[in-house]
């Protein structure tokens, strides 16, 4: 993903955004601190693909749970009723509901299918997912970039631990090696 991003830049971006937003945001933030990208077209880009994935999942359950239960089945009729009975609830803590489920990201899936499924108003949908996307957004590009700073910080000594940690090695391989052919151990000396 990080070549991709690298490679094709802002195109790539916004897909790779909709699709896994959370990761894609840090690993854009990370080549932002690079210099490859600039991080508030970062930013931007990604809240933007967020939002576009919050309403291909409110679409999804808008429109596919609907046909769902009205379609014909055993279990039809009693998805039909649970959908009925969660709509007043789902309308009534919507904000708080979209809100936990963006922050929670675990969360998030069911809370945007079942808004979608209790016809939440788009309007009022965004406007919560809005809210709760420009913080959970900047927390991750400020993690990306902080931590791509942090690395090019400490480039330097990481190279030097590598190059010490190789000498230290290899000093006990061959120490090892030594012992184990010992001149006074063999026969005939």
């Amino acid at each position: 993903m990080q070549h991709y991003l690298a490679t094709y830049g802002y195109a790539a971006l916004l897909p790779l955004a909709i699709v896994e937003g959370p990761v894609v945001t840090v690993l854009a933030a990370f080549l932002a601190s690079r210099d490859i990208l600039n991080v508030a077209i970062v930013y931007v880009i990604v809240v933007f693909g967020d939002l576009i994935g919050d309403v291909l999942h409110y679409a999804v359950g808008r429109w596919t749970l609907r046909w769902l239960a009205v379609s014909r089945g055993r279990w039809s009729a009693r998805l039909r009723r649970r959908v009925g009975a969660l709509r007043a609830p789902i309308h009534s803590r919507a904000g708080r509901m979209l809100l936990f489920g963006k922050l929670t990201h675990s969360a998030g899936f069911a809370v945007l299918l079942a808004a979608g499924a209790a016809r939440v108003p788009m309007a009022r949908f965004l406007g919560y997912n809005l809210l709760g996307t420009l913080p959970k957004s900047l927390v991750l590009v400020l993690v990306g970039y902080c931590f791509g700073r942090l690395s090019a910080a400490l480039q330097s000594e990481l190279q030097i631990a590598g190059i010490a940690g190789f000498v230290l090695i290899a000093t006990a391989l061959v120490l090892l090696a030594r012992r184990l052919v010992d001149p006074r151990d063999s026969p005939g000396v």
